[in-house]
């Protein structure tokens, strides 16, 4: 009854029903089929993912031993470079101790440095105050020429701030020996022209300068030679004293026309070392003046000498007197111990005979033999 509906529905026509079923069964045969294909392409995609899975799995248990050796190694890698840091630390704090250590010592080293430069700047600062002031000038060169003249020559042969006839004081006399006569030392420090010639900057200041420094030493040797040399009282030489060997120099090596009109005044220019030569020549000079002075004491004392030599071999001839006086009688003694000696071995030897006494009782009498 519902295959006659259905039919009637249709159309009531066979054919077209059985084109229908045809169609009905294609259809189905075609969705089988599509069911199979399906089937087997997800029994295909299934192996493919099971083979898929399973190289996953064997993929992942390679990479997971590989990360695992790779986390062992990092392990070990981390605990050595975990070791090497620590005894690179220790190296590091180590050194840095010693490092620290010997800056310290450097520190105290270069403390002490500032301390001796700040104490040389003080004493820098006060030569400057020294130097810039005339009267302490005076008084520096004046010492520097005091302590030469101290370390090399005898108290009684100079005398500081002598005064001469003429009411005029030197800084120094120096009494020269066999002639009664006082060498002339003044010292003299032209310190402000000096500088002066040192800071010149163009030609004509530097000529100004040298023209200072020329009139300023002039001046003093006019002034040493015009006061200080006095026939008959002092030497006809007198020193000039400047106490500085780069002023010394200077003079020499630029202003020789100086040097020249200062020896024609009959006054020599001298550095301390040129003055410490002429205090070392003066001493020879002192020695040999003394050696003179008591070559007449030296005569006497070998005269006595000599007396007392004669006397000397004169007792030593009586001496010998006495020594041959001495040797005779201990020859004699000699003579006397060796009878002696005799007699008393015979004694020994009960060598005796039996001689008449002179007296009533008679006495055993020794008989010498030999």
């Amino acid at each position: 009854m519902d295959l006659d509906r259905a039919l009637l529905e249709i159309g009531g026509n066979p054919v077209t029903l059985l084109d229908a079923l045809i169609a009905m069964a294609i259809f189905a045969l075609l969705l089988l089929m599509a069911a199979v294909v399906l089937s087997w392409r997800a029994q295909a995609n299934r192996q493919a993912g099971l083979r898929r899975t399973a190289e996953l799995e064997y993929r992942i248990a390679e990479l997971s031993g590989t990360l695992k050796g790779l986390i062992e190694q990092t392990q070990g890698s981390q605990m050595h470079l975990a070791s090497s840091l620590d005894e690179r630390l220790d190296m590091v704090a180590e050194r840095t101790g010693q490092s620290l250590k010997q800056l310290g010592e450097r520190l105290a080293v270069i403390d002490a440095a500032q301390k001796n430069i700040e104490a040389l700047s003080n004493e820098m600062l006060g030569l400057k105050d020294i130097l810039s002031n005339k009267q302490a000038r005076g008084a520096y060169g004046q010492a520097r020429m005091e302590a030469i003249i101290r370390d090399g020559l005898h108290a009684s042969a100079y005398a500081f701030q002598g005064t001469l006839s003429n009411g005029t004081r030197p800084d120094c006399l120096v009494s020269l020996p066999d002639s009664g006569v006082k060498l002339v030392i003044d010292a003299k420090f032209p310190l402000e022209a000096f500088n002066a010639l040192k800071s010149a900057s163009g030609e004509n200041e530097t000529r100004n300068a040298e023209a200072r420094l020329r009139g300023d030493i002039l001046k003093h040797v006019r002034d040493i030679a015009e006061k200080y040399l006095i026939s008959g009282e002092t030497h006809e030489t007198a020193i000039m004293f400047v106490p500085s060997e780069s002023i010394y120099a200077e003079l020499y090596e630029k202003f020789d026309d100086v040097i020249q009109k200062a020896h024609r005044a009959r006054v020599i220019i001298a550095s301390p070392n040129v003055l410490m030569l002429l205090v070392q020549t003066l001493q020879a000079i002192f020695k040999d003046a003394r050696m003179r002075e008591q070559a007449g004491l030296i005569k006497h004392e070998v005269t006595r000498l000599l007396e007392d030599v004669a006397r000397l071999k004169e007792r030593v001839g009586d001496l010998q007197k006495h020594f041959g006086a001495a040797a005779a009688d201990l020859e004699k003694l000699g003579v006397s111990a060796e009878k002696i000696t005799r007699r008393a071995g015979r004694i020994e030897s009960l060598d005796l005979e039996e001689t008449p006494a002179p007296a009533a009782v008679a006495q055993p009498r020794l008989v010498e033999r030999g």
